[in-house]
C-alpha cells in the first residue's frame, strides 16, 4: 500500500477551507459506500473549525449519511464543558449541531467539570476508543484524521521535546505542561494518529511556514512533531500560499 505525502497549495484561507470541505464531503460519501461507515478525527483551531463551517455551508452537506459517521477528537483542552476553549464546543457550533448525526456517534473527551482528574479522563477516552474497536484492537479504524499545526510544529497536543510526542504505549496522554495555554490537555498519541488511513493537515499563515518546511525536509518528529504525521495510505498538507513559503517546488502537487 503506497503512502503518498503531498502538499496542495491554495491562494488564501477561504479557498483552502472551501476546498478541503468539498474534498471531505466527497471522500466521506465514498468511504461510507465502500466500508459502510466512517470514523473521522477532528481538530480545533481557526482553520480546522473553518473547514467544518465550510462543510456546514456547502449545498452538498446532506449528501453524506451522517448516521453512519462517528466523530472523534485528536485532542482537547482540560476546561469546563461550556468553555469557549473546548474544541468540542467549536465543532458543535460549526457543524455537528446542524447535521443528523446521532448523539452516540459523537465522542468528545471529558471536560474538567465532568471528571475530577486529568489522568482519569485519559483512561476514560482510551476506554471509549477500545469500546468501538474491532476485536483485539485498542482503537477504531480511522478513515480521515484532521490535524492542525502550531508554529512550533506541534500536532494535536503533542509538543516538541515533551513526553507526549515520545509516547508509544498509551493511546491517550494527559498533558500538564503545554507551552500553549491552557496548560492541561488530553491528546491521542502519535501511533493512534498515524493509524488513520488518511491524515489531512490543514494550515494557513506565514507563521506556519517554518514548521512545514522543516517537516518536509526530514526533521526529527520529537523536535518538530508534524514531521512524524504519516497516514497509512495518504498524508496531505492543505495549505495557503503563506504557509507554503518554504515548501520545495517539487513537493507541491498540481491542483486537483
Amino acid at each position: 500500500m503506497t503512502n503518498e505525502r503531498r502538499v496542495l497549495v491554495h491562494p488564501d484561507k477561504q479557498a483552502l477551507t472551501g476546498s478541503v470541505a468539498a474534498r471531505f464531503l466527497t471522500k466521506t460519501v465514498d468511504i461510507i459506500d465502500d466500508l459502510g461507515g466512517a470514523n473521522i478525527v477532528l481538530t480545533g483551531g481557526t482553520v480546522g473549525i473553518g473547514v467544518l463551517q465550510a462543510v456546514n455551508d456547502s449545498p452538498a452537506r446532506d449528501s453524506v449519511d451522517w448516521s453512519k459517521v462517528h466523530f472523534w477528537w485528536g485532542d482537547e483542552r482540560w476546561v469546563p464543558k461550556g468553555d469557549a476553549d473546548r474544541n468540542e464546543l467549536a465543532a458543535r457550533q460549526a457543524l455537528l449541531d446542524n447535521i443528523a448525526v446521532p448523539p452516540g456517534n459523537v465522542h468528545p473527551f471529558a471536560a474538567s467539570d465532568e471528571l475530577d482528574d486529568l489522568d482519569a479522563a485519559a483512561v476514560a477516552y482510551a476506554d471509549e476508543l477500545a469500546a468501538y474497536a474491532a476485536d483485539g484492537a485498542r482503537y477504531p479504524r480511522f478513515d480521515i484524521t484532521f490535524l492542525g499545526v502550531g508554529p512550533d510544529g506541534h500536532i494535536a497536543s503533542l509538543f516538541p521535546d515533551r513526553a507526549g510526542i515520545r509516547e508509544t504505549d498509551a493511546t491517550v496522554v494527559a498533558v500538564r505542561d503545554s507551552p500553549k495555554p491552557p496548560p492541561e490537555r488530553l491528546s491521542l498519541t502519535r501511533p493512534v494518529l498515524n493509524s488513520s488511513d488518511r491524515i489531512w493537515l490543514v494550515l494557513a499563515g506565514d507563521d506556519k511556514a517554518s514548521a512545514l518546511g522543516l517537516a518536509l525536509a526530514g526533521a526529527s518528529y520529537t523536535e518538530v512533531p508534524v514531521a512524524g504525521a504519516k497516514g497509512r495510505k495518504r498524508t496531505v498538507f492543505f495549505v495557503d500560499q503563506d504557509a507554503a513559503a518554504q515548501v520545495p517546488a517539487n513537493l507541491i502537487a498540481p491542483s486537483y
